[in-house]
């Protein structure tokens, strides 16, 4: 079966009381927030993504996604492509009185000016909150080896009194 384009924009309630399945792709020229945090995007992203409704009666959206990325490595400076996968669960923020109510394992996700939720968007925060703090190739695949980490020598400290020492000699007395 073909993978299509996901609609860049849905309503999440009306979905989720169709309990309709997403199974798709962004494009990854669409994919500009990643791309401003990577090196490059490297594939299309494809996402599954699944709406319903829970026993509270919230509309849950959850879904997984993946996407291949170019990183530099922050060791020694070449790039390296990474595979980000993430999954996540949300639902729609309403209002204060009932964000109080949703389960934990919920993350919020924000309605447009038109009461939809951006699906574009809402891949996008996941994958970039999927990005590691420091990216690094794999030891074994860096250029930069172990040995050469080290720039320069440490000085040595000088040996300096042991403040207790003044304790020492009133315990003497």
């Amino acid at each position: 079966m073909q993978k299509v384009k996901l609609p860049r924009t849905v309503d999440a309630i009306q979905n989720a009381q169709r309990r309709l399945d997403y199974d798709g792709i962004i494009q990854s020229d669409i994919l500009k927030r990643l791309a401003e945090s990577t090196v490059d995007v490297k594939s299309d992203a494809e996402v599954t993504m699944s709406f319903k409704v829970d026993e509270q009666r919230l509309a849950v959206i959850s879904g997984k996604a993946n996407v291949n990325v170019l990183l530099e490595c922050q060791r020694c400076n070449e790039n390296f492509e990474h595979h980000l996968n993430v999954s996540f669960t949300c639902t729609p923020f309403l209002s204060e009185e009932k964000a109080a109510l949703v389960p934990e394992e919920y993350e919020f996700v924000d309605l447009n000016e038109v009461g939809e939720v951006d699906l574009v968007e809402l891949v996008t925060d996941e994958f970039i909150l999927a990005l590691p703090q420091v990216a690094m190739h794999d030891i074994k695949d860096c250029q930069v080896k172990s040995n050469n980490l080290v720039f320069g020598e440490i000085p040595e400290e000088e040996e300096k009194p042991n403040p207790f020492d003044v304790l020492k000699s009133l315990k003497q007395q």
